[in-house]
């Protein structure tokens, strides 16, 4: 295609938008509004699984060492669960330490017990995957010198299966808002193809090529998917923004946080201009279709 013609094709496909007025205005109008909507429940569905994926991680395992462990034992003890596969990381954790960390976590309500600290040795255990955990605690419990372990047995598996079906049904959530956007946004922009159905027909009759009657529908459904992706990117970056900078300890903490507006927002960005600028193409490519066998 030469590029005169490309121009041709440019300038007739913004000049389309202008004649359509408010048939233009309600496409674009129709692309903001879903776009909106699926760019909000996925900027929800991406924070709720990296909450998710925080709680997951977070979850370890306290193996306790028996009483009396000589230095050597607890260094072979060390070394043997190091080598299990599906172990990531393992801590050494002396009684003096485990118990600044339990005063600091309950005040002074164990203060009494420094003197005669009844706590024992232990090793923190992280497993490589957090849904191995169990398996690395009851291996780990096997292992000679280990009196017990604690890893939150009763409550694990319920919370791995809220994340689980929590992520399903974000995923669900999204892909059919998303199908339900291209649904209404593609038959907006028919409607405003349709409206001018006369003068492609027209167009047709006097000898012009389908690409030719084509290609300026098809520059003015892109530019109505973009135009209307701005105004959802622009309220959703301003938005995400605003809330991750006021949100203070009510969103944010060391269990859980909101993940940072930039590479978060650059991606929900980048998805709804193209979404909107393939179901703007894709909508007056159908459109258009049927009126080009004259």
């Amino acid at each position: 295609m030469k590029f005169k013609t490309m121009l041709r094709h440019l300038r007739e496909g913004i000049k389309n938008i202008g004649r359509s007025g408010w048939m233009s205005f309600a496409s674009i109008s129709a692309v903001t509004v879903m776009l909106f909507i699926v760019g909000f429940f996925l900027i929800v569905f991406v924070n709720g699984n990296h909450i998710a994926s925080t709680i997951e991680n977070n979850v370890e395992i306290r193996a306790f060492i028996e009483r009396g462990t000589g230095e050597e034992e607890v260094q072979e003890l060390l070394d043997e669960v190091r080598t299990l596969p599906e172990v990531e990381e393992v801590i050494f954790i002396d009684k003096e330490e485990g118990l600044e960390s339990l005063i600091a976590s309950t005040g002074e309500v164990y203060e009494s017990i420094r003197e005669e600290n009844p706590l024992p040795d232990a090793l923190k255990v992280t497993a490589a995957s957090p849904q191995e955990t169990e398996a690395v605690a009851q291996k780990v419990n096997h292992h000679d010198y280990v009196s017990n372990v604690s890893y939150g047995a009763d409550v694990l598996p319920d919370l791995f299966k809220l994340t689980n079906t929590s992520r399903i049904i974000g995923l669900v959530v999204i892909l059919g808002l998303l199908l339900t956007a291209m649904f209404l946004i593609s038959n907006t922009i028919k409607l405003t193809i349709v409206a001018r159905k006369k003068e492609i027909q027209i167009m047709k009759l006097v000898g012009a090529t389908n690409g030719f009657v084509r290609s300026p529908f098809l520059v003015e459904g892109a530019l109505l998917g973009t135009f209307g992706s701005i105004g959802p990117i622009l309220i959703l970056s301003f938005g995400y923004q605003y809330v991750y900078s006021n949100s203070g300890d009510f969103l944010q903490s060391s269990l859980y946080s909101l993940l940072e507006p930039g590479q978060l927002i650059v991606q929900v960005s980048l998805l709804l201009l193209a979404v909107g600028l393939i179901v703007g193409i894709w909508g007056s490519a159908m459109s258009v279709r049927k009126f080009l066998n004259v």
